[in-house]
């Protein structure tokens, strides 16, 4: 069986989550329809002509891009305009077009993550440049009987319940005698209808993030044994876990800016690359940030960075990355091309979990706009 266009958008909405994206990013579905049937997705850093034609001829029916066709409403569609026949070309040949921008930015696991993997970035180490979005936290409590009581905290510990910082597994458990009077028609897990019932209980509480949330009282409603679950989900006042663009941190072992610089070249695969500061300079602690970074000059610097390896940096904020004390290594915007196999990887991973026969490609052509001469 193929998974439905909704079924594949809804996956990659799990590694990316669409309320992560920075406020107004045009992401999402831009163009065609979902609700189709999808037997090959293909995924992309740019949809242009050539890659649309590199989807045509892979039988693509869906498009996973980072980038936006659409930046702006659109007053017309003049087919005559190079824009034009793209959106055409995709309507003609019923290809969708969806967007996962600054949301597979911030998401853990995603660009910036693989950004900061590739250059030597300590996981532990890590914190973002800019904030995005803040988790809600919310209080689940339920009453479960003693027999199963391990069974259902652990069910909402796996998908993401009890986590409280560096903590995980958080929970508080109260003994206590739960009453009931079964009534006509139920068939109660303990007892008989009709008859007050007195039975031990525990009262489980824990914290569960907004992001999760719904997962885990699926989870908690799947392991309790009860007819009707006693249970109780309430937010608190308390700030949960930040996501946001960048990445800064330690580095694996201090190298040079120039050591680094090459390594950059090395692992994004690029032949050339701009660098400001001294290629001597010790580099303990650094930044990252796909796409355009010229704006974290002074967020990398607060971070604590040496160096901060981003594209699109302009003269004038090179100068002043300078004059402050902050290195730059400029491998391109480009370098966001990582995107296309990772994503295409854990979407073929995904549908295969669920039995499905869609498969996931990633486009082999560049879209680097820039040449090397």
């Amino acid at each position: 069986m193929f998974a439905n266009g909704q079924t594949v958008v809804q996956l990659m909405e799990q590694l990316a989550p669409k309320h992560y994206a920075v406020e107004n990013d045009k992401i999402g579905l831009q163009l065609g329809s979902l609700n189709k049937e999808v037997k090959k997705v293909f995924v992309a850093l740019d949809v242009t002509e050539e890659v649309v034609e590199e989807a045509i001829n892979a039988g693509a029916e869906l498009i996973i891009a980072h980038h936006a066709i659409i930046y702006r409403p659109l007053a017309k569609l003049d087919t005559s305009t190079a824009s034009g026949k793209l959106y055409e070309k995709l309507i003609k040949n019923d290809i969708a077009v969806y967007i996962s921008h600054t949301n597979l930015d911030v998401t853990d696991g995603g660009i910036n993550d693989w950004m900061a993997d590739m250059v030597g970035i300590v996981p532990e180490s890590r914190q973002c440049l800019e904030e995005v979005h803040t988790d809600k936290l919310y209080k689940l409590v339920v009453f479960v009987p003693e027999s199963h009581h391990e069974t259902v905290l652990n069910a909402m510990f796996q998908v993401g319940a009890g986590a409280i910082g560096n903590y995980s597994k958080c929970s508080f458990n109260i003994e206590g005698t739960g009453t009931f009077l079964p009534g006509e028609g139920t068939s109660p897990f303990i007892g008989t209808a009709g008859k007050l019932e007195k039975t031990a209980e525990i009262r489980i509480e824990t914290i569960v993030p907004h992001s999760v949330h719904r997962k885990v009282v699926q989870a908690m409603l799947k392991a309790h044994p009860y007819e009707e679950v006693a249970y109780d989900l309430y937010a608190v006042d308390l700030k949960g876990r930040s996501f946001g663009l960048g990445r800064a941190g330690k580095l694996k072992d201090a190298v040079t800016l120039g050591e680094l610089a090459e390594r950059v070249k090395a692992v994004f695969d690029v032949p050339m690359l701009r660098l400001v500061g001294d290629p001597d300079r010790v580099i303990r602690k650094a930044a990252v940030l796909g796409g355009s970074g010229s704006r974290y000059i002074r967020h990398a610097m607060f971070a604590g960075a040496d160096v901060l390896i981003t594209g699109d940096v302009d003269y004038h904020t090179a100068h002043d990355a300078l004059a402050a004390g902050l290195a730059i290594i400029d491998p391109g915007h480009n370098v966001e091309k990582i995107m296309k196999q990772r994503v295409a990887d854990w979407l073929n991973g995904e549908l295969a979990q669920r039995k499905y026969k869609t498969e996931a490609v990633a486009s082999a052509l560049s879209t680097e706009p820039f040449r090397f001469v």
